[in-house]
């Protein structure tokens, strides 16, 4: 998979859970990242991130963060 799609997918999720407020967005998001993205997603999407996390809108960035310390 694609460092561009990873990141849409990410978005995406966000977005999702954007209306239910920025903490509560951030905490389903990590939660949905951990529960059904595979740990290879996970590894390449937390590489992303730290290679400055281009493209992650602020709610799917904070939630990957999240992921770094689980």
């Amino acid at each position: 998979m694609t460092a561009e799609r990873l990141v849409y997918m990410a978005n995406q999720i966000a977005h999702a859970f954007r209306l239910k407020g920025e903490a509560q967005a951030v905490a389903e998001t990590a939660d949905h990242l951990r529960k059904f993205w595979d740990p290879r997603m996970r590894r390449e999407i937390l590489a992303i991130l730290e290679a400055g996390g281009t493209g992650l809108d602020s709610i799917a960035r904070a939630a990957v963060e999240q992921l770094k310390v689980s």
